[in-house]
């Protein structure tokens, strides 16, 4: 039992055991050195630790203090337990019928079979079903073991740890609060009043209400009219925060004024349900209320809704206009002909207005009116500037007067119909010419017009307003004609059933697409329908309408297979029941497909939230000369015209040649990066996070412009945990299926794309449909083989060399030009000094010979290097004869498999192949993250290297070591005039790398909690807590934001107090008294100061 082996380990010598290990390690290979490297690392971390390993039998049980393994009694008398009591009674039980035993003197076997259950009852204890069948209590259930108690979800650290929960906070259903302004939500009274009603009460003793605490809470619980005027009073500067779930990014919580209104339903203004993704068909949200003067102020500071304008994932505007606002300012700003007052011309915008208030002049009605020095847009951007009024007459509506004059003046005069992401852009356009405020101001200008028009314009909807397309039945008839055509074909065998499905699908998809378009010109372009449609009200585009009104078209199977039976009704006519069996197939699997997205998607959002939580902005500027080439071509893989988006807000690395006015190191404004791109650019490199030299967390100048805020990042910004949220956020958005290519002959298999793509990428897993990788450069050549019909393509490289001979005058060549020569063959006779015996000059390698005219005799060879990659017969491949390859090339159709990148083209190859990639999925999906969030997150993935040989440092073979610490350590060694380790770069998946992290906590609340535990606890490792999980979980102020600048003057002080005494220990070492005493201190100062 135990005892034996607590023998069995005492006796070892940890130091003896060392050295006999490094030397097994040095001097063996393969599985051998791997399990001597594996007890190689316990046996140091035992060392380093001053651990003595026979410690790890436990001679003693520590016993739990009672408060956390709770007895109740229950109703009638019985107590429930915690789990723990029972495990801790069977071993108490087991341990006193085992001393009772040895007292006795009872046989060995009774004793060893009571010694082996009392063996079983602590393993169970603490952790019950690792060894043997589990411990089940009543009921079968299995017994909660210490472990347990900390592992998964509803453990200590991801319950109560990461999962606090606050006092003060309500919840309630949501409602749309149209006239507040954009900083404001209405608090039901009731609510408001129990929220804060310590506050006020201590109000109503300030002002003599009430004498003491007590008399003041039945004051408020009395509700006495006073009440409300205090309540008013207190909360009138107190800000609130606003909560939705799902919290998928940081814009999902936000601060506001609160006002109190009647009712019991919370008022949300309309503009913010865009970043909350609330809508109010029932949702609820919760409230919370800062209580501390700190936490008053970052709310105010950081989170109040008007600070929260801009999307930190993209730069957008997260504020948009959307329904009956975009409705309201597009009905504003149209034009229609024939209306009342057309043509008229006016001196100026007042006049105009005044018309149309005397109804002389419609709305939408064109006239032209004297503009002041204001620039005419007549088509949104990107369009150009179309002219400079300047007193001149525009033709424009009175509509679109009225919106312009809600404009600020730079941004007047906008003479187009505003549609959804007009408006975004104008509110985009505001925020970077006069900054938040105005913005604010804006966008609640826009929300009353959007409002107040929508209700004059009274667009409606109804049935009657669906029509349907006169030409659909001749369109139906012509597609039959087609089908019946391509089954007689089929039948006599002209065509395959693949050709003949695939041409029938392609038949309906034509029809559709006609009665469509007939769908469009049988639509008034002035009617409710077409305006809802065009403004970009609502989510439904023409698509939807032409299944109102045209016909549904080709449905697809769950498998994603188009199912070639068309849906020849619409929803105006209705469906017969097998068109409507046919419809619902592919929907209920849509249905199923989102509540499993949604799921998988959060776990993602987790792992890249573990892996990116300590990326914390630390320093000004890290010095790095390394950056990342942003080129067209990799932007046209990533599905945008040019490379503008990609260079805004980035910092500029290598000057461009004909700029020389923008220096390495500054900010690439959207107005220099129009500059630059429009000058031809094709590749400018620039700082990025993949290259920054900062030890712990990233510098201001390689991370570039802090989206949320349109500036560069402030030090302290979590950047990690926005990177993570941008991109989890759009996670449930992307599709869950690998697409079958519907047999068409030829196509690859399975494409895996959405969420298990970027899952794919994120985890550095061998993808589903990998293609071959060309390891070296070369020319192609396909063979195939005539008997098997296996196919291999050879890439073969061939370099050119030259050898040459210098010949003396009055040499003989034996050779001719361009003869065939063989290794050690005599080719030429040089003469002797004393005319003895000619020299003979031998061929260093085998052949060409080549003869210079003055003498210079040379032979050409060649060195051939190839490889031969086997085709599976279900491949397509993906290169040509003859074609010119380079390493890292695809031979086969697939995606590559990123770790072959790495190992083939390098660090930056496969940083840029993993954003291209991961981009091409979101973009698919229509949905813009900026690059730096993936690449942040690419950084964690490849942040350690593998050590291959550890030379003289303290490292390990195969150990996964931080490339920054490596790099330090190998420094050191070099210095001290040692033997540096070699090591390679690893791309590790997220779970991976958070479980490698250097912080145990981190690591022990992300999974795998026990073993995480156990090898913290045996290497006795330090947390250093520099990351935000660590802090929150000992209940520290995270060292970002505000925290990070409180963390800073910490240090500085810190600093400064270790200086003086490092100064108060050199004078007294310097007089002579206790010298060796004062060096001491000395070194142990520098040691705290280099830990911090």
């Amino acid at each position: 039992g135990a005892e034996a082996v607590r023998e069995l380990i005492a006796d070892i010598n940890l130091d003896k055991l060392s050295a006999e290990l490094r030397h097994e390690i040095g001097s063996t290979v393969g599985q051998r050195r791997k399990k001597a490297t594996k007890r190689l690392k316990v046996v140091e971390a035992f060392r380093e630790s001053n651990t003595s390993p026979e410690w790890m039998i436990l001679t003693v049980l520590p016993v739990l203090p009672p408060e956390l393994r709770p007895m109740v009694q229950l109703d009638g008398g019985r107590f429930a337990t915690s789990d723990l009591n029972d495990l801790y009674r069977r071993v108490i039980n087991r341990n006193n019928r085992l001393k009772r035993l040895l007292e006795l003197g009872a046989p060995e076997i009774i004793i060893r079979n009571e010694k082996r259950m009392l063996q079983e009852a602590c393993d169970a204890l603490i952790d019950n079903g690792r060894r043997g069948r589990a411990v089940a209590g009543s009921g079968n259930h299995k017994l909660k073991s210490l472990s347990d108690m900390l592992k998964g979800k509803q453990g200590r650290f991801r319950q109560n740890l990461l999962g606090k929960r606050v006092d003060y906070s309500g919840r309630s259903v949501i409602v749309v609060g149209p006239d507040l302004k954009l900083h404001q939500c209405g608090l039901p009274k009731k609510m408001a009043l129990e929220l804060f009603k310590p506050f006020v009460m201590r109000k109503l003793v300030e002002q003599n209400f009430a004498h003491n605490i007590k008399s003041a809470k039945r004051f408020v619980e009395r509700v006495k009219p006073e009440v409300w005027d205090v309540l008013e009073e207190v909360i009138k500067d107190h800000p609130v925060l606003l909560n939705r779930a799902p919290t998928l990014h940081r814009l999902g919580i936000q601060a506001f004024e609160a006002v109190l209104v009647e009712g019991s339903a919370i008022q949300l203004h309309p503009l913010v349900c865009s970043a909350f993704n609330a809508d109010f068909d029932g949702d609820q949200m919760a409230v919370h209320v800062p209580l501390s003067d700190k936490a008053q102020d970052e709310a105010r500071r950081f989170m109040l809704s008007t600070r929260n304008l801009l999307s930190p994932a993209t730069g957008e505007p997260s504020i948009g206009a959307s329904q009956d606002m975009v409705l309201g300012c597009f009905y504003l700003t149209q034009d229609r002909p024939d209306k009342k007052g057309e043509g008229r011309s006016f001196t100026d915008i007042t006049e105009a207005l005044l018309a149309y208030q005397a109804g002389i002049v419609d709305l939408q009605a064109l006239i032209k009116v004297r503009l002041g020095n204001v620039d005419v847009y007549d088509q949104a951007p990107p369009a150009k500037l179309t002219m400079q009024a300047n007193g001149k007459l525009v033709q424009t509506t009175v509509g679109r007067i009225i919106f312009n004059e809600a404009l600020p003046e730079r941004l007047r005069f906008k003479n187009y119909s505003m549609k959804k992401e007009n408006l975004r852009q104008v509110i985009g356009e505001c925020f970077k010419e006069y900054g938040r405020a105005k913005t604010a101001e804006l966008a609640d200008e826009i929300k009353r017009l959007g409002f107040s028009y929508a209700t004059k314009c009274g667009v409606t909807i109804a049935i009657s307003d669906v029509k349907v397309p006169g030409g659909k039945q001749e369109e139906l008839a012509r597609a039959d004609a087609k089908i019946t055509e391509l089954e007689d074909q089929y039948r006599e065998g002209l065509i395959t059933d693949n050709e003949k499905y695939q041409q029938t699908v392609d038949a309906w998809n034509e029809a559709t697409e006609n009665v469509t378009k007939m769908v469009e010109s049988t639509l008034d372009p002035y009617g409710s329908i077409y305006t809802i449609a065009k403004s970009g009200a609502t989510k439904a585009k023409f698509q939807q309408i032409r299944q109102l009104s045209g016909m549904r078209g080709l449905m697809a199977s769950p498998s994603g297979k188009i199912i070639d039976v068309p849906i020849r009704g619409n929803f105006r006519e209705g469906l017969s029941v097998l068109e409507y069996f046919i419809s619902s197939h592919g929907a209920r699997k849509g249905l199923a497909d989102t509540a499993l997205r949604t799921a998988e998607s959060g776990y993602l959002t987790r792992r890249l939230i573990d892996v990116a939580q300590d990326v914390i902005v630390t320093e000004e500027d890290c010095g790095t000369t390394e950056g990342m080439l942003i080129t067209e071509q990799d932007s046209k893989g990533m599905m945008l015209p040019d490379i503008r988006d990609r260079l805004k807000g980035r910092v500029l690395l290598d000057p461009i040649p004909e700029f020389d006015y923008i220096q390495p190191g500054d900010e690439l404004t959207d107005e220099l990066v129009d500059q630059i791109v429009n000058a031809g650019v094709k590749a400018v490199r620039v700082r990025s996070v993949l290259g920054c030299l900062a030890h712990r967390g990233i510098c201001r100048k390689c991370y570039g412009r802090d989206l949320a805020a349109n500036a560069l990042v402030a030090t302290g910004a979590a950047v990690g945990i926005i990177a993570a949220q941008s991109i989890g956020e759009p996670g449930t958005q992307l599709t869950m299926r690998t697409f079958h290519t519907g047999g068409i002959a030829g196509a690859q298999g399975d494409i895996t794309q959405g969420l298990p793509r970027v899952e794919e990428l994120f985890e550095a897993r061998v993808p589903k449909d990998k293609a071959e990788i060309s390891e070296i450069d070369g020319v192609v050549e396909i063979v195939k083989d005539e008997a098997t019909g296996a196919r291999t393509v050879r890439v073969v490289s061939t370099n050119v060399f030259f050898d040459e001979y210098h010949l003396p005058p009055g040499s003989q060549v034996l050779v001719n030009d361009q003869e065939h020569v063989h290794k050690d063959q005599v080719i030429a006779l040089m003469p002797a000094e004393n005319g003895n015996e000619p020299i003979p000059v031998v061929a260093r390698t085998e052949g060409e010979a080549l003869i210079n005219p003055d003498g210079l005799l040379s032979i050409r060879f060649e060195e051939r290097e190839e490889r031969a990659y086997p085709i599976a017969a279900a491949r397509n491949i993906a290169v040509s004869q003859g074609q010119k390859i380079q390493a890292g090339t695809p031979i086969t159709a697939g995606q590559r498999d990123p770790q072959d990148v790495l190992r083939i083209q390098g660090r930056e190859a496969v940083q840029m192949y993993v954003v291209k990639e991961v981009q091409r999925v979101y973009r698919n999906t229509g949905v813009y993250i900026n690059d730096k969030h993936i690449e942040v997150i690419i950084r964690q993935m490849l942040r350690r290297v593998k050590v291959d040989e550890p030379g003289d440092t303290e490292m390990l073979p195969n150990d996964l070591v931080d490339r920054f610490v490596y790099a330090d350590t190998n420094a050191r060694v070099l210095a001290e005039g040692g033997e540096p380790a070699t090591a390679q770069t690893v791309l590790l998946g997220v779970t991976k790398a958070s479980l490698n992290t250097d912080s145990f906590l981190a690591a022990a609340s992300f999974q795998e909690t026990t073993r995480v535990l156990t090898e913290a606890a045996i290497e006795a490792q330090t947390d250093h807590l520099v990351g935000l999980k660590e802090n929150v979980i000992i209940g520290k102020l995270i060292p970002a934001g505000s925290g990070f600048v409180q963390r800073r003057r910490e240090q500085i002080a810190r600093q400064q107090a270790a200086a003086a005494r490092i100064a108060s220990a050199q004078t007294v070492a310097s007089v002579g008294v206790g010298a060796s005493n004062g060096a001491g201190t000395l070194g142990l100062v520098l040691d705290s100061v280099d830990n911090e």
